[in-house]
């Protein structure tokens, strides 16, 4: 008899539970539906119109875009502009990533630091990560001017906060079983680090540190506009000269480099975990 109430009672759940689903999905459809409405009907965006500029737009850029003789002329100034950037994104997470592993340290649950220290510690990686790297440079440049130190420190708060919060998740996550049997023969705290922490999150941390140097050659060029320094510079300029083919160039070159960067971390990755 109960065999059979269940068999009964078994589709029916099923079937409610997916009646709930199916409405709740509906209700956030529409929900954002009427959203974009509001925000269309408030910034007098037209959709046709916004569709219909996408051809139009594509030719432009298609016309305009492409390198001429004069643009490839350019190329040795935009490659030594290029280094520039990556290997300023590259020092910018290596350093980011060196304070904020040792300042995740104190934020983590698995290294038993006072709870007050740890809770301090995930605020201010709150606050450095909530902050975009845009804005830190806004703030800088009245201290420190339009060069490269402007830009490093831009990039350095936002990776530092965003790394410290990852950190201190990933060795949450990875190291607690082998925190714990280290604490139980008695070890001390360098000694939990650097044979418990380290080995067991290093593969996590350094795919994250891959990542974080992918972001920042992207976000450095939009930082670049703003410091006068680097890649993003050039485009300005470039742009700002209605000098098009070479603008062109400066996106294609950028585009190269970010695959580029991506491919070799996706192998690193591979390797490593």
């Amino acid at each position: 008899m109960d065999n059979i109430v269940e068999k009964v009672l078994k589709p029916q759940n099923q079937t409610s539970v997916f009646i709930k689903r199916k409405r709740t999905f509906t209700l956030a459809f529409l929900g954002v539906a009427a959203l974009f409405g509001i925000s269309a009907a408030i910034t007098n965006y037209d959709v046709i119109d916004g569709f219909e500029s996408i051809p139009k737009a594509a030719y432009w850029m298609a016309r305009n875009f492409i390198p001429d003789e004069k643009a490839w002329s350019r190329l040795p100034d935009i490659l030594a502009k290029l280094s520039e950037t990556a290997l300023v994104s590259v020092a910018v997470t290596v350093c980011a990533a060196i304070c904020a592993f040792f300042f995740s340290l104190l934020g983590t649950e698995t290294t038993k630091t006072a709870r007050w220290l740890a809770r301090t510690v995930r605020i201010v990686a709150a606050f450095f990560r909530n902050v975009p790297d845009v804005v830190w440079a806004i703030l800088l440049l009245f201290s420190f001017g339009q060069n490269i130190l402007t830009g490093f420190f831009a990039l350095f708060f936002a990776t530092f906060g965003l790394l410290t919060r990852t950190f201190i998740e990933t060795i949450d996550e990875v190291s607690a079983s082998c925190v714990e049997a280290l604490h139980a023969t008695g070890a001390t705290g360098l000694q939990t680090v650097f044979n418990g922490v380290i080995p067991s999150s290093l593969p996590e941390i350094i795919s994250w540190v891959l990542y974080m140097i992918e972001t920042n050659i992207r976000a450095s060029t939009l930082i670049g506009v703003l410091t006068a320094t680097g890649i993003g510079y050039l485009f300005d300029l470039y742009y700002k000269r209605m000098d098009y083919s070479s603008a062109g160039l400066v996106v294609t070159s950028i585009v190269i480099l970010v695959i580029t960067i991506e491919m070799l971390s996706n192998k690193t990755r591979k390797v490593i975990m």
